[in-house]
């Protein structure tokens, strides 16, 4: 059985100013209905698991989380609350040797998901650098859309984003840090950088927007 990384999205990160990149939470709009009924599906983790497949990464079938753990691997925030959803799927994600260096969860309705959230934990930023990035790339880009360069201005590609966190977590003494791009594709996405004792958690989270 392959070991899962369960890591709560709640961490307590410090959001951090930098330009338009890293800003604090705002209240949210409470969710509604229709937000289920746009944006990805579960059955695109299909999609993410061939297309890392290039990349030597492996991503494993779904388990249905619906008892009391759910918020365990899925939760959310709204207007400074944690947010639980009813149902969550969650997967391993492996390198080519079949060490698990995350999880890629999706939870919603049981019907469609609002929220994506993937954990991967390496021994330092710079660990399996190549793989992070492109398992991130794919997960947004499957997701929410292959349209970054056209609604996202601050920064060119989606790699370009990732290595401007990258770097302000570095220059910040390795404080931990939270960076959001707003209204993408009516989604909201996060990245979190979080220091634990021997390695770094980057938590990457999709929110659909209502």
């Amino acid at each position: 059985m392959n070991k899962l990384i369960v890591i709560p999205i709640i961490l307590g990160i410090a959001a951090i100013a930098l330009s338009a990149m890293l800003i604090p939470e705002e209240p949210t709009e409470s969710l509604s209905t229709p937000i289920y009924d746009s944006g990805f599906t579960y059955y695109d983790i299909e999609k993410i698991q061939n297309s890392l497949k290039e990349h030597d990464v492996f991503v494993s079938s779904p388990t249905a989380i619906t008892d009391h753990t759910v918020s365990r691997y899925c939760t959310f925030f709204e207007k400074g609350l944690a947010k639980n959803v009813e149902y969550c799927t969650t997967t391993a994600v492996l390198d080519s040797n079949g060490n698990t260096i995350g999880n890629i969860n999706i939870g919603g309705s049981t019907a469609s998901p609002i929220l994506a959230i993937v954990n991967l934990e390496t021994d330092t930023l710079e660990s399996d650098k190549e793989k992070t990035f492109a398992i991130f790339e794919t997960v947004i880009q499957t997701l929410v859309c292959e349209c970054w360069g056209e609604e996202e201005s601050n920064f060119q590609s989606i790699s370009d984003w990732i290595g401007a966190v990258h770097t302000f977590y570095n220059d910040s003494d390795k404080r931990n840090i939270k960076s959001k791009i707003d209204n993408l594709a009516n989604t909201e996405i996060v990245l979190e950088i979080t220091s634990m004792d021997s390695s770094v958690l980057q938590t990457l989270i999709i929110l659909k927007h209502v």
